[in-house]
């Protein structure tokens, strides 16, 4: 009768040979990605240098209107239906 081992039988050759393997392909893989990601910043940049309003200012202008739309919207919503005129009527007393 054999008695039963409860941990398989590795050999250390094939297990040094894999992490050897995947040590090399995470250095190709940060390789590419280095190559890939400088790439792509490089490329970035001279797009944003070739735009005609850099993007800086067209937040700035964006969050201008932004807040004049709300101001707008604010003093519409303190100021009430007024005439009457708007589409829907008025609303009634709460």
């Amino acid at each position: 009768m054999q008695t039963a081992n409860s941990w398989p039988q590795l050999r250390a050759r094939p297990l040094i040979t894999g992490a050897v393997l995947i040590g090399v392909g995470g250095m190709v893989a940060l390789a590419g990605l280095i190559v890939g990601g400088s790439h792509l910043i490089a490329a970035t940049r001279k797009w944003v240098q070739e735009m005609e309003v850099p993007p800086s200012d067209m937040a700035k202008a964006k969050w201008a209107q932004a807040r004049a739309a709300a101001s707008a919207g604010a003093s519409a919503w303190r100021a009430g239906p007024g005439d009457g005129s708007a589409s829907g009527g008025e609303l009634p007393p709460a």
